[in-house]
């Protein structure tokens, strides 16, 4: 697997504990930023994110910023991303199963660095079921490919 992660100025210590995990975990990630705790735009980063994911440069992407909704609302834009602003666990492993999101967006102004791992962990560690959830799935597609 391999993970796109950047967060804006609110999600900089998420963004680090995030990474911290995934070298743990083993898992290959490439950080897009920010680099500063001055206020940037959270598009900037949310965008380019969701287009590597989208293209399948990224199986996965991860973003983070003061409260996660701006950077869900910009990567879901960009066709063919599901990405699930997520501040529990359990949300985090269904939505992967159940949804099979591509983005997890959290909020560093909403949960601390404990449960974002944990969140980030049970996201990363839970696959898609398929099955019934698949053909959901297939209807936002279409709907997607039909409206855009």
């Amino acid at each position: 697997m391999k993970v796109a992660i950047a967060s804006d100025h609110g999600g900089i210590n998420i963004r680090e504990e995030i990474k911290s995990l995934m070298n743990e975990l083993g898992i290959e990630f490439e950080d897009f930023g920010c680099e500063c705790d001055t206020s940037v735009d959270y598009p900037d980063y949310a965008l380019p994110v969701a287009e590597k994911v989208a293209n399948g440069e990224f199986d996965r992407g991860i973003l983070v910023c003061g409260t996660g909704i701006g950077m869900s609302i910009a990567a879901n834009k960009v066709k063919g991303i599901r990405c699930a602003l997520v501040h529990d666990v359990f949300s985090a492993k269904v939505t992967r199963q159940h949804n099979d999101s591509n983005i997890l967006a959290m909020g560093e102004r909403v949960i601390g660095p404990g449960l974002a791992r944990e969140i980030a962990k049970a996201w990363l560690t839970s696959e898609f079921e398929a099955g019934r959830h698949a053909n959901r799935i297939g209807k936002i597609s279409d709907y997607e490919e039909k409206n855009r």
